[in-house]
């Protein structure tokens, strides 16, 4: 069973814009496609809404609010996804309408989600996947916005606050789940940091202790090192903005994870390079660059990074992390 884990992917802004006008590969070039469907699963994280319809929250205090059109369901059809995560600080950006919008178009779509729902329940539930007889469990959760978070009778996204270490009851249904491989995916920590700030290594920590094989983290807009099973930060996968020139988002990777007997043993990182609105691979002096920021950052978390096949390789299933 290989995984594909693709970070934050943002359809909105610029790259609505230029959804109008022109076909899904002007944003994700058929190289990565091709990449991503090597994998038997591929998990996305969304970062918007998709709706032709909703306002932007008045109360909002984000410098950037996001809103897919409709045709941005087209383009996770073209990439080959099988699961969204909708745990995002921008899921409500355009008020809960345009998350009920976004429900309408993915099952559509046929594409399954996890991490939001039109009541606590639903939000919180794991989403349940199988390819070749092996079953894949993933729950997603969000640290923001706080207002977002979905009720009994309330839609919104799967929220808790992850500072003083995950709530009980959501280590309580990572363990529950039955599955050969679970998989918590949080959007955590502060935005345009470079390294896991510490709450987020021990809420890592308690989700694998739980019982999840592979923790795949977004919020930080730039990749993390990896630790044993635990991917601290995806970084993005399609930039609509350059927000933040000290930790610049302009490179990232795509991972793909091979799990054996229900254990993550492989990790293949592929490096991309993220143009304005358009993601493509990255040419060799830009692989280098992701090369050594990624070896450094791993390395600070104890981790070993191989070179294979012009990828990024850490073999967890030889102790490293």
């Amino acid at each position: 069973m290989k995984l594909a884990l693709a970070g934050e992917t943002v359809l909105g802004g610029r790259a609505g814009e230029r959804l109008a006008a022109r076909a899904p590969s002007a944003l994700i070039a058929e190289e990565v496609v091709a990449i991503a469907r090597e994998a038997d699963l591929l998990l996305l994280s969304l970062g918007c809404a998709i709706s032709g319809h909703g306002r932007p929250r008045s109360d909002a205090q984000a410098p950037f609010l996001f809103c897919a059109p409709p045709a941005a369901a087209e383009v996770l059809s073209y990439l080959g996804v099988d699961c969204v995560t909708l745990a995002s600080k921008h899921m409500l950006d355009f008020g809960v309408d345009a998350l009920l919008d976004t429900f309408r178009y993915l099952e559509a779509a046929g594409i399954p989600w996890v991490g939001a729902g039109a009541d606590g329940a639903a939000a919180w539930s794991p989403l349940m996947l199988e390819r070749g007889g092996v079953s894949v469990g993933v729950v997603a959760v969000t640290d923001e916005p706080a207002q977002g978070a979905a009720g009994p009778h309330r839609p919104g996204v799967a929220f808790a606050d992850l500072v003083d270490g995950p709530p009980a009851e959501l280590l309580k249904i990572v363990g529950e789940i039955s599955a050969d491989v679970v998989v918590v995916a949080p959007r955590w920590g502060p935005s345009f940091v470079t390294a896991p700030v510490p709450h987020v290594q021990r809420a890592a920590a308690a989700f694998r202790e739980a019982g999840a094989g592979l923790v795949a983290g977004c919020s930080a807009h730039s990749v993390h090192g990896v630790g044993d099973g635990i991917l601290y930060s995806l970084g993005d996968f399609l930039r609509v903005a350059v927000t933040d020139p000290e930790a610049s988002n302009d490179l990232g990777l795509l991972f793909l994870v091979t799990v054996d007997e229900g254990r993550p043993t492989r990790l293949e990182a592929v490096p991309l390079a993220l143009d304005h609105c358009h993601t493509r691979l990255a040419d060799p002096v830009e692989t280098a660059w992701s090369a050594r920021l990624f070896r450094s950052a791993c390395a600070a978390l104890g981790t070993t990074v191989g070179l294979g096949g012009g990828r990024l390789v850490v073999e967890w299933d030889r102790g490293d992390g």
